[in-house]
């Protein structure tokens, strides 16, 4: 059974740092391209950043600027997953946390993606 499970988030403060975990099973994720979303209440899914299977010295894509600098996707083949790791977080990071993967290269389109865990909330408030 193919399945991806997410892990991590939480409650933070501004200007601290989470990470968050994706759990492949099912599958060998390390021939995957495996992308991170978030959806805020009220908001549109986007798409955040993105590791790419195929880029063998640059794997970190962003789809949102403000991610950049911020946030970066990270892979354990030995463990089977995928990292999201937040740092300096805003309130404007709240927001449905999702992890899909794809067996081609990046894409920041959802519909492109072949499988999506169920997300993981974070809340950045003071």
């Amino acid at each position: 059974q193919v399945q991806l499970v997410e892990s991590g988030g939480g409650l933070v403060q501004p200007g601290g740092s989470l990470r968050l975990s994706c759990a492949a099973s099912g599958f060998t994720l390390d021939s995957y391209s495996m992308g991170w979303f978030r959806q805020a209440p009220g908001k549109e899914r986007e798409g955040v950043s993105c590791f790419d299977s195929s880029d063998t010295s640059d794997n970190t894509m962003y789809y949102l600027g403000s991610a950049k600098g911020r946030f970066t996707v990270s892979r354990d083949n030995a463990k089977n997953t995928v990292y999201l790791q937040m740092s300096s977080l805003k309130p404007e990071d709240t927001a449905v946390y999702y992890c899909a993967a794809r067996r081609f290269s990046c894409s920041q389109y959802g519909f492109h993606y072949d499988y999506w865990g169920q997300g993981t909330q974070v809340t950045v408030s003071s």
